[in-house]
């Protein structure tokens, strides 16, 4: 059952308990907070911030629905569906709410419907596979 629950709803929360202002951060920017930086060999210094952060989570676990959209069962189905409505979410969000017109969310948006395009393509693909025309 939990494998059904798609995963990109939890960069959807954690963007939501960032605009509640619990990772710190301005009160104009929450996700600018630097988190670490390393001082490269080059002498140039590269730093992490929350929004880096959620997004690369975000595209670890695109990788993850990507493999969970290979199986072919009904659970798929309801995982795509599941993950259409994840991403109409985002999507009534970013047009409703002020503090989801940010680059980071949009970013996240993107993400989802790709995962949501790439689901439904991935089963099409297999299940063509699957049906054999004699």
């Amino acid at each position: 059952m939990l494998g059904m629950v798609p995963l990109l709803i939890i960069p959807f929360l954690l963007y939501n308990l960032g605009l509640a202002g619990l990772f710190g951060g301005t009160a104009a920017d929450p996700f600018a907070a630097e988190i670490f930086s390393v001082t490269m060999m080059s002498g140039g210094v590269w730093t992490m911030s929350i929004g880096d952060l959620l997004i690369t989570i975000a595209l670890v676990l695109l990788f993850v629905e990507m493999m969970k959209s290979t199986r072919s069962s009904n659970a798929s189905i309801v995982d795509h569906l599941l993950s259409t409505f994840v991403f109409v979410a985002f999507l009534v969000e970013f047009l409703l709410v002020r503090g989801a017109a940010h680059p980071v969310f949009f970013t996240l948006m993107v993400i989802t419907l790709i995962d949501v395009l790439a689901g439904f393509s991935v089963t099409i693909r297999t299940a063509g596979r699957d049906l054999n025309v004699d």
